[in-house]
């Protein structure tokens, strides 16, 4: 996990100034290898897309999708961790400084899985290693919407970053999108963050 400090950035379209309290964020999307050690602990059911209920070799690293809400809220509740809020997730796609993509100002597809990119599937969440963010965090723009913490309105929940099938400007980490908590589809995962009192029984 990646260590994001307590702070104030620059929040949403107009760059307002929010204050964020220390947390840890997952450096990389919940991959569909991850999820498979949950579904084996917990029985729960495992995304449709598998082949006879196990995932494929060549998606191990990939992220996971057709996961609901709830699913990724069991599986961050199962890791002893939690969904990141709206302003969590952002500060550690953007900064502090009110960069527009995680790796700066400049509309560079190349950094990520996004439409303009041409790949129109998900890929490895250790691939894109030049648009990380100011934190080291990988894939927060492009290869899966990232469902939240944050309802918009009953059943629903934001999402952030945009998917393999989204143009880039789509991808801007500032700009939100919601869905309704049961839906699942193929370029929906998510990942987790923890709080210091979520971490301190795994530095024991």
């Amino acid at each position: 996990m990646a260590h994001v400090p307590e702070g104030i950035f620059l929040s949403g379209e107009g760059d307002d100034p929010v204050w964020v309290d220390e947390f840890h964020i997952d450096t990389f999307p919940t991959t569909n290898a991850d999820y498979a050690r949950f579904c084996a602990a917990t029985r729960r059911a495992v995304p449709e897309h598998w082949e006879n209920g196990r995932c494929p070799r060549d998606l191990y690293d990939h992220p996971v999708v057709h996961v609901t809400w709830q699913d990724a809220h069991a599986y961050a509740t199962w890791a002893g961790k939690s969904l990141p809020t709206a302003e969590q997730w952002e500060k550690a796609a953007r900064g502090t400084s009110g960069r527009t993509f995680p790796w700066g100002d400049q509309k560079t597809a190349a950094k990520c899985n996004v439409r303009e990119t041409g790949v129109e599937r998900t890929t490895s969440v250790s691939r894109y290693h030049s648009g990380v963010s100011p934190f080291g965090v990988y894939d927060m723009v492009g290869n899966v919407w990232e469902w939240l913490a944050t309802a918009t309105t009953p059943g629903r929940y934001e999402l952030r970053g945009s998917t393999f099938t989204s143009p880039l400007f789509r991808g801007v980490p500032a700009i939100p999108n919601d869905a309704n908590d049961t839906m699942h589809d193929d370029d929906t995962g998510f990942r987790c963050v923890a709080t210091p009192e979520q971490m301190e029984p795994r530095k024991r």
